[in-house]
């Protein structure tokens, strides 16, 4: 089963179902995905400096803590030259990909977004540029690929339609989601998708239907997190997600696109502490260490104790080289571009 995940074959739904609800495959789907993973990146692992720049969030996802109804969130945006400095600093510390990230916050209109793109690409002609702002216009999508964007982040969360409809809200669609991603790839992004591992109501069919559709869509970076939950949320009571089986559907997932970017994420940190380590064991290749301003970085807050200092932070690049070392991986000064086959 494991040659035939690498092989990326299309195993058939009983036997992925088999591997997603047993340890016993664990061991060797790690060694596996390790070997595929050095194969095509060596022991490399990319830093991205991710600036978080605004936590307004025009909606109202029912696990998210900077949801439009979170009364309890403190607002901040970031302005252009909050977001230069960032980069800045993160260029003479070695980043050479800046993300920005934030809530889907209308007052950055394209003009807004665009003019910051462009000032960051004058200065550093040398880097790329990630946005993680999610759902556009096309036309939208287009100007930010004019003016310097070479990325985008768009998780699709769940690929089930009535999954979907328990996360979110009705005015938000899984079919307007699929749109996006459909449009990035046609400008010609290097685009990324990914679900949360363990979200309320998720069965391990709902897995299944995201593995289809993420062999189906191709993405170039492919990012999973364990689901934390956030006190402020109407999920507040539900469970955590597994870092067990985020590791697993990690290791999975490289040996069926052996080609992804990978990232092992915040949230893996944050609910182990070594999560990240693990993550990276299993086939993981990308880190991105926060660059965002020291005092708004806990209001960033998509669940609860999110970590974001320690190794969390791009001001630490010293310590994740030696936890980079320590796994026999090596942190590269890269722009840390897909590499297909």
């Amino acid at each position: 089963m494991i040659d035939s995940l690498r092989k990326n074959c299309g195993l058939p739904d009983e036997e992925l179902m088999n591997i997603l609800e047993s340890d016993l495959y664990d061991n060797a789907l790690v060694y596996e995905a390790d070997i595929v993973r050095r194969s095509v990146y060596g022991t490399d692992i990319y830093i991205r400096g991710l600036i978080e720049f605004t936590n307004y969030c025009k909606n109202n996802c029912y696990y998210c803590g900077i949801r439009r109804d979170n009364k309890n969130a403190e607002r901040y945006r970031l302005d252009s030259d909050d977001i230069f400095k960032c980069c800045s600093e993160g260029y003479s510390l070695g980043y050479r990909t800046f993300v920005l990230q934030g809530g889907e916050d209308m007052y950055y209109n394209d003009k807004k977004i665009c003019s910051i793109v462009y000032r960051i690409k004058s200065a550093y002609p040398d880097c790329a540029v990630t946005l993680s702002i999610g759902e556009r216009s096309k036309e939208s999508y287009k100007a930010f690929f004019n003016a310097g964007v070479s990325r985008y982040l768009l998780r699709h969360e769940t690929a089930d339609e009535k999954h979907y409809a328990k996360l979110h809200p009705n005015e938000m669609s899984l079919k307007n989601r699929k749109r996006c991603l459909w449009d990035l790839k046609e400008i010609g992004y290097q685009v990324g998708s990914g679900f949360m591992v363990g979200s309320p109501y998720q069965t391990v069919h709902n897995i299944i239907s995201d593995m289809h559709f993420l062999k189906e869509l191709d993405p170039d970076m492919i990012g999973i997190g364990t689901y934390i939950t956030h006190k402020d949320t109407p999920f507040a009571n539900k469970n955590n997600g597994s870092l067990l089986l985020t590791i697993r559907l990690i290791a999975m997932l490289r040996l069926m696109f052996p080609h992804a970017l990978i990232p092992a994420t915040t949230a893996l940190g944050t609910i182990h502490p070594l999560g990240r380590e693990m993550a990276l064991k299993a086939g993981a290749n990308v880190i991105m260490p926060n660059l965002s301003p020291f005092d708004i970085r806990r209001k960033y807050s998509l669940y609860d104790n999110k970590k974001f200092t320690g190794t969390e932070s791009a001001q630490s690049k010293e310590s994740l080289e030696k936890m980079a070392e320590s796994l026999e991986y090596r942190i590269v000064v890269d722009v840390g571009d897909v590499k297909r086959l």
